[in-house]
Formats: structure tokens, sequence, C-alpha cells
């Protein structure tokens, strides 16, 4: 394991919230596909999904609050480090953010540091933040990147030990990339023979 689990956690789910926003890119690299919160129910599924606790507005202004810390967050993953930070420090100051050990659900100790009753686009930014402050603290920001599928912008965070993950969750990136290296190299082979 390279981080705590709740860091692990927190850094996956911020991945998924990052990836709800349309991920594909177009022949001209314009970013398309679908928003995977568009809705409160959207955002209803995604918050049971990820196991976020704490209260709830459900509503439409939650909604952009939410999208609008998921498109800070995948600022945080595109930037070096010394941005990063800054902008890791700049979310954690905004939400008055007091870091403390809590214990509930299923869950065993981990940290908050939030109440929970502030709003979720808060507790969720700030969850993702704390993670990223041990991203940044173990010199691991290399983890943090881009899918190497050419139509795809999603994120992703490498958690294996070699540092060699290179496509996302959120289609079949891994999967069409290594069948179109397999039906080059078998082009090649039958041209060669």
């Amino acid at each position: 394991m390279i981080f705590s689990h709740d860091t692990e956690i927190a850094l996956l789910s911020a991945v998924n919230l990052i990836n709800t926003a349309p991920t594909s890119l177009d022949e001209n690299q314009q970013v398309t596909g679908s928003e995977g919160l568009e809705s409160v129910a959207d955002l209803d599924v995604f918050v049971q999904q990820e196991q976020f606790s704490g209260s709830r507005e459900h509503s439409a202004d939650e909604v952009a609050a939410v999208r609008a810390v998921r498109s800070e967050l995948r600022s945080i993953f595109t930037a070096d480090e010394t941005t990063a930070a800054e902008m890791i420090n700049a979310l954690l100051a905004r939400a008055q953010a007091l870091p403390q050990l809590v214990r509930h659900d299923q869950w065993d100790w981990h940290l908050h540091a939030t109440a929970p009753a502030a709003p979720l686009a808060q507790r969720m930014g700030v969850e993702a933040a704390m993670a990223l402050v041990d991203v940044i603290r173990g010199k691991e920001l290399a983890r943090l990147k881009i899918c190497a599928a050419p139509d795809c912008c999603a994120v992703v965070i490498d958690l294996s030990k070699n540092r060699s993950r290179r496509y996302c969750d959120t289609g079949n990136c891994g999967n069409r990339a290594h069948v179109a290296a397999y039906r080059r190299r078998k082009s090649a082979q039958e041209d060669g023979s």
C-alpha cells in the first residue's frame, strides 16, 4: 500500500468525481461525451456509490457546487507540485478545514476536516484535498495522470507498485489500446512473412 487506506479511497473517489465530467476527445481534441452529474438524481447515485456521509441539500445548487469542486480538483491533478500545493491550501482555507479523527458507519478511524453539516461540495473537496496532501508530501504527484488513450482525457490515479497504470476506468481505453497494438503487431508480422 502506497498511502493509507482512507487516503487511497479518497483519491479514488476524487478520480471518480472528476471523471463524471465528459472525458471523450473528438478528432480535433475537443472534449465530448455525456455529463455524469446532470441532475440531483445523478448526484444522489454518486454520493451513495462513493459512500459520502453528512448533510445534503438535494438541490440544483448543490449539483453546481459539486461540479465546480470537480473542475477545481481536475486542475489540481494536472498542475505542477507548487501550483497543486497552492490550490490545495486554498481549498482547505476556504473550508476552514480542521482535521480530526472520526469513526462512523462501517469506517474505522480516519480523518475528516469538515463538520458533517458542511455543504457536500465542501466535504468532497476537502476530503480530496486532504488525500492530495499525502500525494504531495510523499513526492508522488507523478501518480496523478491523464488517460493515455488518444481519444480520452479522463484522470487516473496510479496506485500500482511500479507506476505502470496508463488508462482510466471510464470505458475500455486500456482494452482498446491493447487490441490496437495487437493488431499492429499481427499486421507487421503478416507484412514481414
